[in-house]
C-alpha cells in the first residue's frame, strides 16, 4: 500500500444504522466527556497558558451543563460535542493556509497547497513576540532557492494574506519553520506527544482541497509507525503517530491537535490503494517537531546527535539464536566507525543495543530516532548485549557530521 502525502476523494457513506449509530454515539460522546470536557481541574498557570484553555468550561459551568442534560437519552453525546466545538473554536484561528508557487524543471508554474499551525518560541515569546508558522518542508520546498521566481503565500484566520520573512528547513523530518510580522492572533502551545496513547482522541485541522480551517474527529490508532516509503530518501527521522482522523490534500503541514487544544503532531501523510482518505493517516510527533522548531530557530539548522556505527538491517527473528533473545528487540551493531562516540565507549560489532537510557530499543530505526533527539553532548546510559551477557555502558553523544542514516 503507497504512502504518500495527501491525496483525493473520501470513500462513500455507507447507508444509516440508526441505532447502532445511536448507542456508538452515546459511548463516544461519553469518552469525549470523560476526555476533554470538565477542564478547570488543567486550567492552572502549569499547562504553559494554553489558548484552548482560556474559555473551557469552569466547575460550576460543567455542573449546570450536566444538570440542564440530565433528563436528555444523548446527554453524554451532547457533552462530548461541546467540547469537540469548544476546542475547535479556540484552536481554529491558529491555522493557516499556504500556497507555494514555484517554476518546475521545464519552467512551468507549479502551486502546492497545504496547512500550517502559528507557534510561538518560549525564548522569545515574551521578549519581541515573534511569531511562527510550523509546516511540512513538501508544502514550501518548491520555493527554496528560486528567488524572484516563486512566492509563498500564508492566508490567516484574520484574512490577511501574508510572505514569511525567513524560511527555516529541514528534510529529515519534513518540517518547515516560517516567521512572519508579529500578529494578534493565537499561537498554539506544544503538548506532550510521548503522553499520548492509542485510543486517545484527537483532532486534525488544516485546508483539505483548500476549504480552510477544517476539522476532523479521530483517535490515535497507533505510534512508533517507521519505515514508511514516502518517495524520499531524505526523511530519516520517522517517527510518526497514526491516526484514522481524515487527512485529505491541503491538511499537510497543518496540526494534530489533543482535546485539550495542545499540538501534539504535525499532519503529512496518508496510506492509501486508492489515493483518498481511507483512515490511515500520520503526523509527526510534537516532541520531534519541537526539538527540530528548536535547533533551527537557535541554530539554523537541526544539530544532530549520532553513535558513530554502521547498523544490520537485516537483524530479524531469524537472528535471535545467534546472539541470545528470545524476543526481537534491540539494533545490532555492523560497524563501529573510528574516532566516535561509539568507539570511545567500547561498542563492537554484533553488539545489540538494547536500551537507551531508560527506553527499550524497538529497532535500529527506533535507536536513529532516540539519538538524534538527544542533545549533541549528552551523557547517555546504554545496555548492551554481548556474547549473552548485558553490558552497561556510557557515552557522550556528539554531533552527526553529515545527515546520513548510516550512522
Amino acid at each position: 500500500m503507497p504512502f504518500a502525502p495527501p491525496p483525493s476523494p473520501s470513500s462513500p457513506t455507507r447507508p444509516p444504522r440508526r441505532w447502532a449509530d445511536r448507542a456508538f454515539g452515546a459511548l463516544a460522546g461519553a469518552g469525549l466527556f470523560a476526555a476533554g470536557v470538565v477542564f478547570a481541574d488543567y486550567a492552572g498557570p502549569h499547562d504553559g497558558g494554553n489558548v484552548a484553555l482560556a474559555e473551557t468550561l469552569s466547575v460550576e459551568q460543567a455542573r449546570l451543563l450536566r444538570s440542564e442534560l440530565d433528563e436528555t437519552p444523548d446527554r453524554p453525546l451532547l457533552l462530548g460535542g461541546e467540547a469537540i466545538a469548544r476546542v475547535s473554536r479556540l484552536a481554529s484561528p491558529s491555522v493557516v493556509h499556504i500556497e507555494c508557487v514555484y517554476r518546475d524543471e521545464d519552467g512551468g508554474a507549479v502551486e502546492e497547497t497545504g496547512s500550517g499551525v502559528l507557534t510561538r518560541h518560549p525564548r522569545w515569546a515574551e521578549e519581541d513576540g515573534r511569531l511562527f508558522v510550523l509546516t511540512n518542508r513538501h508544502v514550501v520546498a518548491g520555493a527554496e532557492g528560486q528567488s524572484g521566481t516563486s512566492r509563498i503565500d500564508l492566508r490567516l484566520a484574520d484574512g490577511h494574506t501574508v510572505r514569511p520573512i525567513r524560511v527555516w528547513t529541514d528534510q529529515a523530518t519534513d518540517l518547515a519553520v516560517l516567521e512572519i510580522y508579529n500578529r494578534d492572533l493565537p499561537a498554539i502551545h506544544f503538548g506532550n506527544s510521548d503522553a499520548l496513547e492509542i485510543g486517545h482522541f484527537v483532532l486534525a485541522l488544516g485546508s483539505p482541497f483548500g476549504l480552510d480551517r477544517s476539522v476532523t474527529l479521530g483517535i490515535v490508532s497507533a505510534k512508533g509507525r517507521r519505515r514508511l516509503d514516502l518517495g524520499t530518501k531524505d526523511l530519516i527521522n520517522q517517527d510518526f503517530i497514526q491516526t484514522d482522523a481524515a487527512i485529505n490534500p491541503g491538511n499537510s503541514g497543518g496540526p494534530l491537535i489533543d482535546l485539550r487544544g495542545r499540538l501534539v503532531g504535525i499532519n503529512t501523510a496518508i496510506a492509501s490503494s486508492s489515493g483518498g482518505s481511507e483512515g490511515i493517516g500520520f503526523s509527526i510527533p510534537a516532541n520531534l517537531a519541537r526539538r527540530v522548531f528548536d535547533e533551527l530557530l537557535t541554530h539554523g539548522r537541526v544539530r544532530r546527535a549520532y553513535l558513530g556505527v554502521q547498523l544490520d538491517n537485516g537483524f530479524d527473528r531469524g537472528s535471535l539464536a545467534s546472539v541470545g533473545l528470545d524476543r526481537l528487540y534491540g539494533a545490532r551493531v555492523q560497524v563501529v566507525k573510528p574516532n566516535t562516540p561509539a568507539a570511545a565507549a567500547g561498542l563492537r560489532r554484533n553488539d545489540v543495543v538494547l536500551n537507551f537510557g531508560t527506553v527499550e530499543v524497538q529497532d535500529l530505526d527506533h535507536l536513529i530516532n532516540l539519538v538524534s533527539l538527544t542533545p549533541v553532548g549528552e551523557r547517555v546510559q546504554l545496555t548492551v548485549l554481548r556474547e549473552g551477557r548485558e553490558i552497561p555502558m556510557t557515552l557522550a553523544l556528539s554531533e552527526r557530521p553529515e545527515p546520513t542514516k548510516q550512522r
